[in-house]
């Protein structure tokens, strides 16, 4: 079945993963949001700033899918809550049913610079990998205590299988970086022993050109979409 347009408003990703959040049966602030989204989405998706929430907020309930409520705490600065509505939740359920759900993009900057070996000496680069095992294995370790975490709330049982999830995939690429420590070796060799360089040290094409070829059997290569984490506009998820 078709998506129906009219359903829901035309609004950016991070404006869906915003009213997601307020979708668990909790009036929260703004800053308990970005809390909310550093401990779940952030782990597999984004996690926006304190003040794309606020901005997001402000457009949500100008459309009527939040509503905020100002909470005065005695010797505290006076707190705005916000919830999901009626609408919103209406409107919620209808982008996550309907909308066209884009393939995963992959900006990763560790294989950037490992693209660009042949800049740099070989231990600079396992030195990138390491750190970026080490990291993965804190965003693992983090991932695995908040879903731990959220064993005692039923209701988060979705949020406690997409930390799980991302336990796993945090699991699996330290084991592909783990492997690039030898493909760096492999790699080094290869360039050494075959590679003729010019004046600066930049390899000299043997076919220059020829890159243009290696996809030129690839009928989408030149079709498909090159679309970004938040659609096309930024994040429409549409």
């Amino acid at each position: 079945m078709g998506a129906d347009v009219d359903s829901y408003p035309n609004l950016p990703a991070t404006s869906w993963a915003v009213l997601g959040m307020l979708s668990f049966g909790e009036e929260l602030t703004g800053n308990e949001l970005k809390k909310w989204a550093d401990w779940s989405i952030g782990f597999f998706y984004w996690s926006p700033s304190v003040s794309q929430i606020y901005g997001e907020l402000k457009k949500l309930e100008e459309l009527s899918l939040v509503q905020s409520r100002l909470v005065a705490d005695e010797g505290v600065r006076n707190r705005r809550l916000y919830r999901i509505t009626e609408a919103g939740l209406r409107a919620l359920r209808n982008w996550s049913r309907d909308s066209e759900v884009d393939m995963p993009v992959l900006k990763h900057g560790v294989m950037l610079r490992l693209w660009m070996g042949h800049l740099h000496d070989p231990e600079q680069l396992k030195r990138i990998v390491r750190t970026h095992i080490d990291n993965l294995r804190e965003r693992a370790r983090r991932a695995g205590r908040h879903a731990d975490r959220s064993d005692p709330e039923p209701g988060w049982s979705f949020t406690q299988m997409s930390l799980r999830w991302s336990q796993r995939y945090f699991e699996a690429e330290i084991e592909l970086a783990e492997q690039l420590l030898a493909d760096i070796d492999a790699a080094s060799e290869r360039y050494r022993s075959s590679v003729v360089t010019d004046e600066y040290g930049l390899p000299v094409p043997r076919h220059p050109g020829s890159w243009r070829a290696v996809g030129a059997d690839d009928p989408d290569a030149e079709t498909a979409p090159d679309r970004s984490p938040f659609g096309e506009d930024g994040g429409s998820g549409r």
